[in-house]
């Protein structure tokens, strides 16, 4: 089961390579969330691609895609819907927001009020929204994409700690390298436009039935007690570093334990290694942690804060059918 993940993994990497450049860490992120049946924040300044990363993503899973425009003036009935009269019949019908779709864009999440942030809450954890008291379905599979910009602060709302947990990874979009840059510039000169990807030849590599195996596959990965007490162990580490006011949640743990089974299932492999943990880890953790005022006036970031964790946690020797028999 995980080599027929790893072949979607790899179908899906190498259909990129037509779209960007560069972008091979992102992508793997964003199937780690997608087969984890997690969801993503991505962090980058205008103009860095997040949002056709997405995008494409959609487009090569064979996934419904809305994108939502989040605006100080957006309201939560403008993201999951409302009831309508119709005069005709005399009866309230419901009209169904953009959220029902498969994978949303919620772009510049950060821009809208509290009230229309937490209108996701509900849509990420339970997989149905509520409108007028009555809960609806959203498809399967459903992951919710946010955009953010790191940089500008005016007019932003910034997004609760509730809120940042619910996110399985986030992942920083930075500028690409010079020769992937160079790459994307020729790529423009010779005519290629990212807002007609469909006329550019990109075509759908897998379908939602698909996904929808591989999640189970993701699921199905092995994961020995001694790689979860690893788990265990660097989320408590989190909690006592002096450099950390607010530690990583036992959600937390779980999630990294899932995000480190969809590695092991993109590799190929039908058990989880600390390898997989320490791959994963950054993706999953460095959002959830608050980094004490002292590490930040130092320059330390929640990344480099984690790696220096890991360094100090012991690695398990027998997390591996091989190492334990």
């Amino acid at each position: 089961m995980t080599q027929s993940v790893r072949s979607l993994s790899e179908r899906i990497m190498g259909a990129f390579q037509t779209v960007m450049v560069g972008v091979e860490r992102n992508v793997f992120a964003l199937q780690i969330a997608l087969f984890g049946r997690g969801h993503a924040l991505i962090e980058g300044v205008p103009g860095t691609g997040k949002t056709l990363l997405v995008r494409a993503f959609a487009l090569l899973a064979g996934l419904d895609f809305r994108r939502i425009q989040f605006t100080p003036d957006l309201m939560p009935a403008d993201v999951v819907g409302t009831t309508v009269f119709n005069p005709k019949t005399t009866d309230f019908v419901t009209r169904r927001g953009p959220i029902f779709a498969n994978i949303i864009l919620a772009d510049e999440i950060n821009r809208t009020p509290p009230k229309t942030q937490s209108a996701l809450l509900e849509a990420m954890e339970e997989r149905h929204v509520t409108i007028d008291g009555v809960a609806i379905d959203l498809p399967s599979p459903f992951m919710l994409c946010a955009t953010q910009n790191p940089i500008e602060y005016e007019g932003t709302y910034p997004l609760p700690e509730a809120q940042l947990d619910r996110f399985m990874v986030k992942i920083p979009a930075g500028y690409p390298e010079a020769s992937d840059e160079l790459k994307l510039l020729a790529r423009g000169a010779a005519g290629f436009d990212a807002h007609e990807l469909e006329r550019s030849g990109l075509r759908p590599v897998t379908s939602a039935g698909e996904i929808i195996e591989a999640q189970a596959s993701v699921r199905a990965v092995h994961v020995a007690e001694s790689l979860q007490r690893y788990v265990f162990e660097i989320v408590r580490s989190t909690r006592a570093s002096q450099e950390v006011v607010l530690g990583a949640s036992p959600r937390a743990g779980l999630v990294l334990i899932i995000a480190a089974q969809g590695a092991a299932a993109i590799a190929g492999r039908d058990f989880a290694t600390p390898d997989d943990v320490k791959d994963v880890a950054s993706l999953v953790l460095s959002h959830r942690l608050i980094v004490h005022p002292h590490a930040e006036i130092e320059g330390r970031t929640s990344a480099e804060v984690l790696d220096g964790i890991l360094a100090t946690v012991p690695v398990p020797k027998d997390a591996t059918p091989a190492a334990a028999s």
